[in-house]
């Protein structure tokens, strides 16, 4: 009982540090942007984040991503498992890994966190601290500066209805020994993936598709990893105008 509470305590912590990155926690009067782009962002020369994205500019300040997508939503992957007899194996979102050393043992934490608006736009990023809400903090302002736009569309020769509830085509990324790979599905199929790839979907705004996953999918980060790089190879298509109307492309 008391490994359950503990597991729905952490839980609930999680999700009010995700709550946070999908509200604008940070407006112009009570931040005050450091880098150029952050000023401009300020100033409303830029007003649209794909503008960032599509001139290559790098993010360092993960308060602009906050600024230009209000209704951005996050959430952590199960990375870890809790350790004990009684709850042992349980996943969770936080990892622990211990060092023993010649004083005593150190331990590090770390997660993976997932940011996205719902709407193309896709962030994943890994954080480490020697404490746990420290690394969430750490992997939400990763993610947040690796945030990229992405194509969606339909793919599937079964549905051909030229909309975005997929993807395009099939497409495949890899990270250490894992390799996803992603293929577009009919309407109605819903998430035809692991969990945990379930989640990027959902916060990339794929509605529909299929995966694939080869390797050692133990390894829950490097999944996420393979996944991402997955959905960034859809940036590095170029399309006519009769491809794009037949596949539904959008974004």
């Amino acid at each position: 009982m008391e490994n359950k509470e503990a597991v729905t305590e952490e839980r609930t912590a999680a999700s009010e540090i995700a709550e946070s990155a999908g509200r604008r926690v940070y407006p112009e009067k009570t931040y005050e942007f450091k880098t150029e782009l952050g000023k401009a962002v300020q100033n409303g020369e830029i007003k649209d984040i794909d503008e960032i994205l599509q001139k290559h500019l790098k993010i360092l300040e993960p308060q602009i991503v906050d600024f230009l997508l209000p209704d951005l939503q996050s959430d952590f992957l199960y990375v870890g498992q809790s350790k004990g007899k009684l709850g042992g194996g349980k996943r969770r979102i936080v990892r622990n890994t211990q060092k023993v050393t010649a004083k005593a043992k150190r331990q590090h934490f770390s997660a993976m966190a997932v940011v996205g608006d719902g709407n193309g736009h896709i962030g994943v990023g890994k954080g480490r601290g020697l404490e746990s809400v420290t690394a969430k903090e750490k992997a939400l302002k990763s993610a947040k500066l690796n945030i990229v736009s992405i194509l969606r569309g339909c793919g599937s020769w079964e549905c051909a209805c030229h909309g975005s509830h997929s993807i395009p085509f099939k497409i495949s990324g890899k990270c250490g020994s894992v390799i996803v790979t992603l293929l577009p599905a009919p309407k109605g199929i819903s998430f035809c993936v692991m969990d945990d790839i379930k989640t990027i979907m959902r916060l990339a705004g794929i509605k529909d598709v299929w995966s694939r996953v080869q390797g050692q999918t133990a390894t829950r980060i490097n999944i996420g990893y393979a996944a991402f790089e997955a959905l960034k190879s859809l940036n590095y298509y170029r399309f006519f105008n009769n491809e794009k109307e037949s596949l539904g492309i959008k974004g």
